[in-house]
């Protein structure tokens, strides 16, 4: 199973076990993950993935 499948299930899971709401961005936030600058991230995963080609 990939990194990303394996995220996909555990925030699916999170979120089931916590119910629906009528905000899945809220819910999202409300799971206190630890989250980084989105631009910060994909430079970073492009940085890995240069390396490890």
């Amino acid at each position: 199973m990939s990194k990303g499948e394996w995220v996909r299930r555990a925030l699916e899971n999170a979120l089931s076990a916590r119910g629906k709401t009528a905000d899945p961005v809220a819910e999202l936030a409300a799971l206190n993950t630890p989250t980084a600058d989105i631009y910060q991230m994909l430079a970073e995963i492009e940085k890995g993935l240069r390396f490890s080609c």
